[in-house]
């Protein structure tokens, strides 16, 4: 048997592991172990088995992942998403569809500190759609600008599928920081239109307008941002200008976010002692999946299945915009039923060399497939960020996947004009590399 029909049939092996609900890190390593014994012999796959856990951990870019996590989780546990959503709200509350677009806005903000879009979910269930609940918004809308507004986190940096997509290829996780910038918020720009001119122009009873305020209450409601505006500067203003480097930058994020909670009253040693413990869960959670993914990737080099993949691939002379649409596909079916960092893992060590071989910048796939699992998250009929919202606040799915429709056909829009104009992404880490 040829070592790339071994490769395959531990790829078919592999998802049929998943399908059993075996989990991923697990199933990944088990395979890679299996599959490097079949091709060698029990003393190679031993030693995998037994050097790539430690050569995993031992990478200064490992220590990116708790800095940021914890992060998040500190800024989940304070009230900084309030005082965003109310001063976006006070700016824009009063105009056509004003707190369905503040709550846009106030999700990418946080999205651009706490890096999960199920933290901006549940963080915005309970601040912003009270809120639309009580100037009579309608559900559908009001449920769905939440929705669509969540997978920002991950598309704004810092953001966790990032930072493990750069650990896998070795990509610069800083530059994939800077890249999302720009399609981060091209993204909120085209929701804010489509409920302000799409929408609510159709329907205006859709979304009352909410009182308006005055200039000292806009002005006063800035304090609610300033948190934000502190976090934001230190970490991505610290990364583009070259002060720290990306694991210096999530420390300081994060010695930030700690400061800023204590100082605001909103953190205590008891919620800070929650904050670490959850962050080192869910450190080792995804340190066991990339050390899964590492065992899978020796045992994929081994097979030559990526290169095997990427001869094939090239040897078709389809142009590259063939492979990405076929890619976009198999993530808006993964993403129908897999969260985001279990899809890195899986996805990225085959599909990586394909687009490499094919001359596709790195930096840029890399958005690319963050924005196709931001989209899989909301799309029918899985979509996981919709279904934490419906269990989260009794509404109807059904209703939900209605109202996030619209913010559906926005991301595609927005995943067509990166795919058309790649400087979309480029332009910032280029900028940045030049300087």
């Amino acid at each position: 048997m040829s070592n790339e029909l071994i490769g395959l049939l531990g790829i078919i092996v592999l998802f049929i592991l998943l399908a059993c609900r075996l989990w991923i890190g697990s199933a990944m390593a088990l395979v890679g172990f299996l599959g490097i014994l079949v091709m060698r012999n029990g003393v190679q796959a031993m030693a995998v088995l037994a050097s790539q856990p430690f050569g995993t951990q031992n990478n200064y870019v490992m220590t990116v992942v708790p800095m940021f996590v914890l992060m998040g989780l500190v800024v989940s546990r304070t009230n900084i998403g309030s005082g965003m959503f109310r001063c976006m709200n006070a700016w824009i509350g009063r105009f056509r569809g004003g707190l369905a677009s503040a709550t846009v806005l106030a999700s990418g903000l946080l999205g651009a500190i706490t890096g999960s879009h199920m933290a901006g979910t549940i963080i915005m269930s309970k601040i912003a759609l009270p809120e639309m609940k009580r100037y009579d918004y309608d559900e559908g809308l009001a449920c769905g600008s939440i929705a669509g507004g969540a997978p920002l986190a991950i598309i704004i940096p810092p953001s966790i599928p990032m930072i493990m997509y750069g650990i896998i290829t070795e990509e610069n996780i800083g530059a994939l920081f800077i890249a999302g910038i720009i399609p981060g918020i091209v993204l909120m720009i085209i929701y804010i239109l489509i409920i302000s001119q799409v929408v609510c122009r159709r329907d205006p009873s859709k979304a009352p307008p909410s009182p308006r305020t005055s200039w000292k209450e806009k002005f006063g409601s800035i304090v609610g941002l300033i948190p934000m505006i502190v976090l934001f500067i230190l970490v991505l203003g610290g990364i583009y200008a070259g002060w720290f480097t990306t694991t210096e930058a999530g420390a300081i994020g994060a010695f930030g976010a700690i400061v800023i909670g204590f100082v605001t009253r909103q953190l205590n040693f008891k919620k800070l002692w929650e904050c670490i413990i959850d962050s080192v869960k869910l450190t080792g959670t995804i340190a066991i999946m990339l050390i899964g993914t590492n065992i899978f990737i020796y045992f994929m080099s081994m097979s030559k299945i990526p290169f095997f993949l990427s001869n094939l691939v090239t040897s078709l002379n389809v142009p590259a915009m063939v492979v990405i649409l076929v890619i976009a596909l198999v993530y808006i079916v993964l993403g129908m039923f897999m969260p985001d960092n279990p899809m890195v893992v899986l996805t990225i060590p085959i599909l990586y060399p394909i687009v490499s071989s094919l001359g596709i910048d790195g930096i840029w796939f890399g958005i690319f497939v963050v924005f196709m699992m931001a989209l899989g998250s909301i799309t029918p009929p899985v979509g996981m960020v919709v279904y934490l919202l419906g269990g989260l606040t009794k509404i109807p799915v059904n209703k939900i996947f209605k109202g996030v429709l619209p913010f559906i056909i926005g991301m595609v829009i927005v995943i067509i004009l990166i795919v058309a104009f790649p400087s979309i992404v480029t332009f910032l880490p280029n900028m940045m590399a030049a300087g």
